[in-house]
């Protein structure tokens, strides 16, 4: 079981603050996660679609073929801006 966040945008367009999912497969890496919800339903598809959604694993920022395993926390967000 993995905890998936969601922030910003993301967060309000999935129409929920966080989940709990089983690993798609074995070796799953955050793409397959990034699929694996897109699949769920329109509004998790419609928060995950856009190309600049940034990721993280384990609170560090990382790409999408980062490995995930049990007991994760994976976080879906919009890119970050300063100032």
């Amino acid at each position: 079981m993995i905890k998936v966040m969601f922030f910003a945008r993301v967060r309000d367009l999935a129409g929920c603050s966080a989940v709990e999912i089983e690993l798609p497969m074995e070796g799953a890496t955050v793409a397959d996660v990034r699929r694996h919800l897109m699949g769920l339903n329109e509004a998790m598809s419609k928060a995950l679609a856009a190309d600049d959604i940034s990721a993280a694993l384990n609170q560090q920022q990382c790409d999408s073929s980062q490995v995930v395993a049990s007991g994760d926390e994976v976080a879906f967000f919009p890119p970050v801006t300063g100032g």
